[in-house]
């Protein structure tokens, strides 16, 4: 590996890290009741309201639907997730310092493994607490309604609007995804047998 990817690979390491200090998604909801919107932002170990009565307010609302309420101590990847993080910091540390390029290139493939699956298990998530209602206590019932929140981007959820993006620790993640990808290239460039000279 060259100098520069090996210190682009440095450098997403710091930028995974501050999925540490900084929420890693926020879902926002915004309806003609609530024009200041309701939110809630997933952290790398919990879930807690953009402000400070949003998840309870949210969790309020949840039970008109019949739609079970967001307990952080009940979602068991938020046990598991700051050991993740702290493992792909650490390894991504290990691989700039090794500086070799099939290194790099098995823990980029580690790497989209791992944030591959977070995407998938938020969309998992979701798509439980959308879809498997208690229609016995719900006492707003629309048959074949589904209140499952946006991967990405916005969606219209009755009268709300469910927008879903990374946050700030999340945009971290892919901008040092970003970051692992210029230093794959870079690896693999370096790795090319100079061009014959021109007499």
């Amino acid at each position: 590996m060259p100098k520069s990817a090996r210190l682009l690979v440095a450098f997403a390491a710091l930028l995974m890290s501050l999925g540490y200090l900084l929420p890693l998604w926020r879902v926002d909801l915004v309806a003609p009741q609530y024009p200041e919107g309701l939110g809630i932002l997933i952290k790398v170990n919990t879930v807690v309201g953009v402000k400070e009565q949003d998840l309870n307010s949210i969790n309020n609302l949840n039970h008109y639907i019949g739609m079970k309420r967001i307990e952080p101590d009940a979602i068991p990847e938020l046990r598991f997730m700051p050991a993740i993080l702290g493992g792909l910091v650490v390894t991504a540390l290990l691989v700039a310092a090794i500086g070799h390029r099939k290194v790099l290139y098995g823990w980029s493939v580690a790497l989209g493994t791992v944030l591959s699956a977070g995407l998938y298990d938020y969309w998992k998530w979701g798509y439980d607490y959308g879809h498997n209602l208690d229609v016995d206590t719900a006492i707003i019932k629309i048959p074949g309604m589904t209140y499952q929140p946006p991967l990405i981007g916005s969606k219209q959820l009755l009268n709300f609007t469910a927008t879903s993006w990374p946050a700030p620790g999340g945009w971290g993640l892919v901008i040092a995804t970003v970051l692992v990808g210029v230093a794959i290239w870079q690896s693999h460039r370096a790795s090319l047998p100079a061009p014959a000279a021109i007499a």
